[in-house]
């Protein structure tokens, strides 16, 4: 569910980042401006609930894309690793590659993680939606998957004043 109210980032410039893509070309965010952008941030390449995310935005790639929105998504995997996770499983979309971890840390969806006891650093699944003048204008965090996509497209149809067909 969209918590742009409460969220920090919320009305707020969005973090700016250029980052290395699977083609290991610069991408920037600057470099959307004027568009709406989807920026996605998951834990890693091929894991189930990260290839049903990446597979969910690929397959609404179109209806993004007329709503004149980018999408792409952020992971600390490395640009080779993207480009496998792109090529097993015919994704669309941009993925991006931040292995320091600074872009992570930007948007706050760097974070202390726990599974079967064990404490480790991770991502927490999350989206923001950044408007064409560059502003947060609507963020998601600890993302569900199930129904995600969908509601992120609805969102950027209310917010675009393009709803769908």
């Amino acid at each position: 569910m969209s918590d742009e109210k409460s969220d920090p980032l919320a009305g707020m410039p969005a973090p700016g980042f250029c980052l290395p893509s699977a083609d290991a070309k610069e991408v920037c965010l600057d470099s959307f401006r004027g568009k709406w952008v989807v920026v996605y941030f998951y834990p890693k390449d091929n894991t189930m609930g990260c290839t049903l995310e990446a597979k969910g935005f690929t397959d609404e790639f179109d209806e993004f894309a007329r709503l004149d929105a980018v999408i792409l998504g952020i992971s600390p995997d490395t640009e080779e690793s993207h480009r496998k996770f792109i090529g097993k499983h015919d994704l669309r979309i941009t993925l991006l590659s931040d292995t320091g971890h600074e872009v992570l840390e930007a948007y706050g969806v760097w974070k202390k993680k726990k599974m079967m006891g064990r404490e480790f650093d991770g991502v927490e699944r999350s989206t923001f939606l950044i408007d064409p003048r560059g502003n947060v204008a609507s963020a998601w965090r600890k993302v569900r998957v199930a129904g995600h996509v969908a509601e992120v497209r609805e969102t950027l149809e209310k917010m675009a004043g393009r709803p769908g067909t």
